[in-house]
């Protein structure tokens, strides 16, 4: 069955830096945002037809901060609203599915985190498994230090790889990369993308309505998320399996050829695991943007990815993209959407 013809059409966001003087609600960030989003498109706020955020709770040190962001758009007319407690990727696709049903017609989503306000590296070991993992209380780094490790052993990558991924990013040579010392052996501090605070948001709209407010809307034309035991000793940490099968959904049968995509990699060496999993060529641009590791802005990092793949659409440098989001520890979760230029059906 031909997916529902739905664009993105709009995104906008935030510096990612290593600190911002706003609060956890993300209020401060999230307004600019909207502004530009309103100021491009020609609408007003009270044209969004439905909103929804992602951000977490844990990050922000307090209940409901989602409801805290709502002071952003202003409840005042009445909106209509939800919030998933994951990467701002996943609120995307809940609006996809709004649109997809036909109940409306243009929709935002949002994600928003001060990963800066605590230490991120640790409050990540809340996604491990809470009995035989997280009282061992390892940070997010020491475990891909671990993935990392397993990769080299098996002769899968090389540092040197590692430090080709980190070259394209900060423009030093692989030479000078490798020569830094180590943070969390095998990683360098290159190879781990550093937190930041920063707030995203993505325009989404039917077809009628993509075509009345942009010129070259970003077409969904494919959209997977699949998932990995959370027990790192039953998987093999080389490979995401779960990134094959949503870049295989999210593909079908079409050309993997796309001309940019843009991975969510929060170490270096991430990067290359999802690259062989989707099985890119070698003529894809990969992460023009700088992709996560020039910030690692948790809860908006995965939207932006969407975001900067779509933007590339839009403005008629790619005619076609993909764009990857994770979540959980060691690339557990993993979203793939497809884009194009030209919707599904016009593409068989």
């Amino acid at each position: 069955m031909a997916l529902p013809r739905i664009a993105i059409i709009g995104f906008a966001h935030s510096p990612n830096v290593a600190g911002t003087h706003g609060t956890t609600n993300g209020v401060e960030m999230l307004i600019p945002c909207f502004d530009k989003l309103y100021a491009e498109l020609g609408i007003a706020r009270t044209d969004i037809e439905f909103w929804c955020s992602g951000s977490s709770d844990y990050l922000a040190g307090r209940a409901f901060s989602f409801i805290s962001a709502v002071d952003s758009i202003g409840a005042m007319p009445p909106i209509n609203e939800s919030h998933v407690e994951m990467d701002g990727a996943w609120a995307l696709y809940e609006a996809w599915v709004k649109i997809a049903t036909g109940e409306v017609d243009l929709a935002l989503a949002y994600g928003f985190g001060k990963a800066t306000a605590g230490n991120s590296d640790q409050t990540l070991t809340l996604q491990t498994d809470p009995y035989t993992v997280a009282p061992l209380r390892p940070g997010a780094s020491a475990l891909a230090a671990l993935q990392a490790r397993a990769g080299l052993d098996a002769g899968v990558w090389t540092e040197a790889d590692m430090a080709a991924v980190a070259a394209r990013t900060t423009g030093a040579s692989v030479d000078e990369l490798l020569a830094a010392d180590y943070v969390a052996n095998p990683l360098r501090a290159h190879d781990i993308a550093p937190y930041t605070d920063a707030a995203a948001a993505v325009v989404i709209a039917s077809e009628r309505r993509a075509r009345e407010l942009v010129a070259n809307p970003a077409f969904i034309t494919g959209w997977d998320h699949r998932i990995d035991s959370p027990n790192f000793g039953a998987r093999d940490l080389t490979v995401s399996p779960s990134t094959a099968l949503a870049g295989d959904t999210a593909f079908g049968d079409r050309s993997r050829a796309v001309d940019v995509a843009e991975i969510a990699a929060p170490f270096t060496h991430q990067e290359l695991i999802v690259r062989n999993a989707l099985r890119l060529p070698d003529s894809v641009r990969i992460n023009p943007s700088g992709g996560t590791l020039a910030g690692n802005s948790l809860f908006s990092t995965g939207l932006q990815r969407v975001g900067y793949a779509a933007n590339e659409i839009l403005t008629g440098n790619a005619g076609s993209a993909l764009a990857h989001a994770t979540s959980g520890p060691l690339l557990q979760q993993n979203m793939v959407v497809t884009l194009s230029d030209t919707t599904a059906g016009d593409e068989n």
